[in-house]
């Protein structure tokens, strides 16, 4: 499973949508994920102070967009970054995402 976090209003325009895109799709090419491991460096890193969030849990077998690890920034650990719309059948289950009372995030138990 790989991982994505975004907002219910982008997944629920996605529903409506048939297929989940974020702006990075447009803007660099791809949809940025992460690994479990990577969930909470990521969310710490780049949404800290936000609220709201869910973190979609993703199948990689049923995508049908390009599923490539690569490393886009320069850093030694490879990311995986689909290559294409998100297919909604490859959504596996959606979380809540919630930060710590500290602010940090940390991966959901239920996950």
């Amino acid at each position: 499973m790989i991982y994505h976090i975004t907002t219910p209003a982008a997944w629920q325009a996605a529903q409506a949508a048939g297929a989940y895109t974020a702006d990075s799709l447009a803007s660099e090419g791809f949809i940025h994920c992460s690994t479990r491991e990577q969930v909470p460096g990521t969310a710490n890193l780049y949404f800290s102070g936000h609220t709201g969030l869910i973190l979609l849990v993703i199948d990689e077998s049923r995508l049908q967009a390009r599923l490539v690890y690569e490393n886009t920034s320069g850093g030694e650990v490879p990311f995986p970054h689909i290559y294409g719309p998100l297919n909604l059948d490859a959504v596996a289950r959606v979380l809540a995402f919630p930060p710590q009372a500290d602010g940090r995030f940390v991966f959901p138990q239920e996950g």
